[in-house]
């Protein structure tokens, strides 16, 4: 799986977005996932969704948990940074929806007795170095 290090190379992956993705509209059971959403796996379509890249670096054992939001955003906004070196970016896979094309990343969140997939719909305006 390519390795995504840099906001230039996210974005480059990411260069051609639909009208679907700019307007958050597809039939997936996800919805819209503006923000970070829970989705579970039964409601994740694996089929239709293909994994372009990783922005978890393998070579980095425990990826820093520190957050980036310079303007006061929190991680569940909308309108919150896309920084790939920070939580939690750098623990995620970048997805296309085969159906609309819309750019999702994904990660894990595990705590003591639980582990939620969490998805974010790509917002290539909002990434930042």
């Amino acid at each position: 799986m390519k390795l995504i290090r840099t906001a230039e190379e996210l974005r480059a992956a990411v260069a051609a977005p639909s009208e679907a993705s700019l307007s958050g509209s597809c039939s997936c059971a996800i919805g819209a996932c503006a923000g970070w959403e829970s989705v579970p796996e039964d409601r994740w379509p694996a089929a239709q969704m293909q994994p372009l890249g990783t922005l978890r670096d393998p070579d980095c054992h425990e990826p820093t948990f520190e957050e980036y939001h310079p303007d006061g955003t929190r991680y569940e906004a909308a309108q919150a940074p896309v920084a790939v070196a920070f939580f939690p970016y750098n623990r995620c896979g970048l997805w296309q929806c085969a159906r609309c094309q819309r750019h999702l990343l994904r990660y894990t969140e595990f705590g003591g007795y639980y582990v939620d997939h969490r998805a974010r719909v790509l917002d290539s305006t909002l990434i930042t170095d």
